[in-house]
């Protein structure tokens, strides 16, 4: 298994991973098929991502299929430019072995080696495995937004989360 940066000719693989990932857990934004996957626009943001100083996309790759990422959302000022919003995603038949932590740990030698800092992001309370990957990559819970979500006709809260990284 290998972790790198996404390339533009992952974008069909790419599309197809965000979609079952969607699928496939109860907490992630997007529920099944409601998020539009247009070729145009994930090419878009791939070649964004990819001419950025502070955001990027990463890919864990396995037998040349896209299993997991990992996509890190740069700030666009001067003063949030250190940070970056993350989002991942690894398939439930690949999950429990590590992959989510090697994601992590790629993400941080990329962030350290762009100048972020600060490494944020949300997750649902009860997503107990999510939970337990981020306190391991040592994120930290800074506060709880409530209400934040409606999965399944109930309002849930989410925890904001943040690693900050040497500078």
């Amino acid at each position: 298994m290998n972790i790198r940066e996404i390339e533009v000719s992952d974008v069909e693989q790419w599309s197809a991973l965000l979609q079952h990932v969607e699928a496939e857990s109860a907490y992630m934004l997007w529920e099944a098929g409601e998020r539009n996957v247009e070729m145009t626009g994930l090419l878009n943001m791939i070649e964004q991502f990819r001419q950025s100083d502070n955001s990027t996309i990463l890919v864990a790759v396995k037998d040349d299929e896209l299993i997991g990422y990992v996509l890190a959302r740069g700030g666009n000022a001067r003063r949030n430019k250190h940070s970056a919003y993350i989002v991942t995603g690894v398939l439930k038949q690949y999950r429990g072995q590590g992959i989510g932590t090697r994601l992590f740990n790629r993400l941080e030698e990329w962030a350290m080696s762009r100048g972020v800092t600060r490494l944020e992001l949300t997750v649902v309370t009860q997503n107990v495995n999510g939970l337990s990957l981020y306190g391991k990559a040592g994120y930290n819970i800074e506060g709880t937004k409530k209400n934040s979500l409606i999965i399944n006709g109930e309002f849930v809260d989410e925890y904001y989360m943040a690693r900050i990284l040497p500078s």
